[in-house]
Order: C-alpha cells, then structure tokens, then sequence
C-alpha cells in the first residue's frame, strides 16, 4: 500500500479515481438520455440574399482581456493522472495553434503540500501553448480562505490567467466519499473572489447553472463575485452518470443520472437575469451550428470537453482535426444567417421549432 505525507495511498486513490473518469468517459454511455440540450428547439434563419463574403467573416473575440481566433474554449477535463498530462499538453497545444483558451481540469490535488508538486505535471502546459487564455480550476467545496495562499500557489504554478470555480453539488453527492456540504459556500465564494488577484469563472459541471444560482448570487442586491460564468447545462455528459459508474460499476439510480438544466434553458435564464455578464455555454456543444444558436442567444464563448477526448489521447493534430471543421462550421453559419460577425450573429433572433 502506497503512503503519501502518513496517509495510506492518498495520492493513489486520487490518480485512480481520475484514470476511471477517464476510462469511463471513452468507454461508457454517459451521455443523458432523457435530457437534451435545448438547442434543437431553436432554429437559426437562414437568408438566402446575404450580404456576407465567407472569406471576410470574423469569429474572433476578445474573453477575459485575451483574443481569442473563434469563440471556443477547451473545456475541463483531467488532471492528476499520469495520462493527464498526455491528454492537457495535447489540448493546450492544439488551443495555442488554433488561437483558443483551455481550461484545465480540477487542481484539487495541487492544494495539498504533499502531493501538489508531483501532480504538478499533469497540469503543466506553458511550454506548449504560452499565450492561450488560460483557466487553473478548484471546486467550489475546496475554495476557503485559509485555502487562498495554496490556491494562488496553484494558480501561479500552471500560469493560469483565470480561476474556474466549479459548483457541482449532484456530482459530489454521487462520488465515493465527495464533499457534499455546500453550506456557506456563496460567503467563501465571495471571500476567496475577494482575496484572490484572479478574476473568477464560476461553472457547473454538466447540470447546468440556472436562474436559482444567479439568485443566490445576486441576494441582496450585493456585488456578483464572479467575472464571468459558465453555465455547463444538461444534455452533454452527465457526471452524475459518470460518477456512478466510477463508483458502483452500473448505473444505480437513473433519473440522478438526467437531472440538470439543459444547456438552452440555462443560458436563456442566466443571460436574461445578468445581461452584461460574461457568459460561457457548455454541456452538448457538439457542431458549429451548436455554437452559433448558442452565440444567438447569449453566450460569449462556447466550451467543448468530451468530444476532444479520445482526440487528445491520439495527438495534438487529432485534436485540430476535429476542431478545425467545428470552427469553420460556425463560420458558415454566420455567413447563412447574413452575420458578418459575432458581434451581429448575437442580433439574430431565433425562431423556435
């Protein structure tokens, strides 16, 4: 039995746990089934007397002060595991080429002393991508004050530019020994936002943000703590699902397994309660046209996970190859809906289907 810092196999458990994600994600259906993301109900219009050049269209950004070539970032994945690293060099590699941001996946192990630095590596992407906008990420259930100095450390460790702060109360509740209390988290949110000379996305991870968060964010009338947020809605991966197949080796209780906000419905309720902040859409993001509806009814960015997965085990080129034809599909959606650029596409109105 493997010892780390007195505690029997710590630092095992914690690559493990993150390999079975990994395993489980490419080998099992952990898709919801009974949820989709929404963005089939809307439809895009197309104008047949567009007034586009396809060359000219323009789907950069500016997100969080840094530009990025399209509106897609890389969303979280792993971390921790000795494959990890394999998979995030690749991701950040392909990001740095294509001019987009990445997040990584949950630094949780970098915050203790013990086994910070030799998980360390997995997380290690500046070499490969050094000016990408880059989020570190720490779990809402993780983020205390007396946790800032070991955050920050973090943070500084991986050259992140942001802090992902992701709130995922059914996941944990599904996980063999999770952090299932959440209670006080908004004041350690708003405390650790404070302190810290990050600014903070704060994100679900897949069952959606929706208008009772925002509640809860904006309660008496204070100051929203975050700099942006991403609204990780149902229809993509559930990790309620996933966690379940990690943990029981089946899926024990189906309908925890299709809860959540789908993707379109949080997006459309978090836009229409914070109009100006911003927004990322996750959670089902498959094709450019996924992206362009979701630019049409909010979102800054969108963020893709999953689909990468197996793309980035392969190489950094299989990664571009399947991010190459998603961009440029979004381009030609642009340019069939008569919008120069995404500036215009988010004028578009939808119509519903």
């Amino acid at each position: 039995m493997e010892f780390v810092d007195g505690r029997p196999g710590e630092h095992g458990r914690m690559k493990t746990r993150k390999r079975r994600h990994i395993d489980v994600c490419l080998a099992e259906q952990v898709n919801y089934v009974g949820l989709t993301t929404g963005l089939e109900r809307y439809a895009l219009p197309y104008n047949a007397l567009t007034q586009t050049s396809l060359d000219d269209i323009d789907v950069s950004t500016t997100f969080l002060g840094k530009r990025l070539h399209a509106p897609v970032l890389i969303g979280a994945m792993t971390g921790g595991a000795e494959l990890s690293g394999t998979i995030n060099r690749n991701l950040a590699a392909a990001a740095h080429q294509l001019g987009l941001g990445m997040m990584l996946g949950s630094q949780r192990i970098m915050l203790d002393s013990a086994l910070g630095e030799q998980a360390a590596a997995s997380f290690t992407v500046r070499d490969v991508a050094p000016d990408i906008l880059l989020f570190g990420n720490i779990g809402l259930s993780q983020v205390t004050k007396a946790a800032v100095d070991h955050v920050a450390k973090a943070l500084d460790r991986v050259g992140a530019d942001v802090l992902a702060v992701h709130t995922n109360p059914l996941q944990e509740a599904m996980q063999h020994n999770g952090d299932t209390n959440f209670s006080g988290s908004m004041d350690r949110l708003r405390e650790v936002a404070d302190a810290l000379d990050y600014p903070v996305l704060l994100k679900e991870v897949g069952h959606g943000i929706g208008a009772a968060a925002v509640a809860a964010l904006t309660a008496d009338d204070a100051e929203i703590p975050v700099a942006a947020i991403d609204v990780a809605g149902a229809g993509g991966t559930s990790w309620s699902r996933v966690e379940q197949f990690v943990r029981y080796g089946e899926l024990r209780y189906p309908d925890l397994a299709d809860w959540g906000i789908p993707t379109a419905r949080a997006l459309v309720e978090v836009r229409a309660a914070l109009p100006d902040i911003p927004l990322v859409a996750s959670g089902g993001i498959r094709t450019g046209m996924d992206a362009a509806k979701a630019v049409a009814l909010g979102a800054d960015v969108v963020a893709i996970a999953r689909p990468l997965l197996a793309a980035a085990i392969e190489s950094v080129a299989a990664v571009v190859d399947w991010l190459e034809p998603f961009i440029e599909e979004l381009r030609v959606c642009l340019h069939g809906c008569g919008a120069q650029d995404l500036r215009a596409l988010s004028n578009v109105q939808l119509s519903g289907v």
